[in-house]
C-alpha cells in the first residue's frame, strides 16, 4: 500500500500493488492513466508491506476513507518532510515505515 503525493502537502494519492518500484516508475512516467497523471501526482510520500494482497487491499481501502488531515499526519510520522522516496537515478525504493519496524525489532 502508498501514497503518492503532487507535492509537499498537495494532492494525495493511495494505491495498492505488488511491486512497489515498478509501479511507482510508471506513475512518474505519466503511463498511468487517471487521476494521477491528471493531477501531477508522483512523488512516493509513505508506503506499507503487507503479508498478502488482500491485507494491503483492505489497509488501501480504509486509507482513502480517512480524512485528510489523518493522512497528512500517517505521511509525516513517517516521513515529515514529505522527501521522495523513490530514486528515479537507481529505481529502488528509500528508507521507509518496513525498515522503522526492521529497526525497533
Amino acid at each position: 500500500m502508498y501514497l503518492l503525493a503532487s507535492r509537499p502537502n498537495g494532492v494525495i494519492y493511495a494505491g495498492v500493488t505488488s511491486d512497489l518500484a515498478k509501479r511507482v516508475s510508471l506513475h512518474k512516467q505519466k503511463l498511468i492513466e487517471g487521476f494521477t497523471s491528471r493531477y501531477g501526482v508522483s512523488q512516493l510520500v509513505y508506503y506499507e508491506m503487507h503479508e498478502t494482497m488482500e491485507q494491503a487491499i483492505l489497509r488501501e481501502t480504509r486509507i482513502k476513507k480517512w480524512k485528510r488531515s489523518w493522512k497528512v499526519r500517517l505521511i509525516e510520522q513517517m516521513n515529515p518532510e514529505w522527501k521522495d522516496l523513490f530514486d528515479e537515478a537507481t529505481g529502488e525504493v528509500l528508507f521507509g515505515p518496513a525498515d522503522i519496524e526492521r529497526e525497533r525489532s
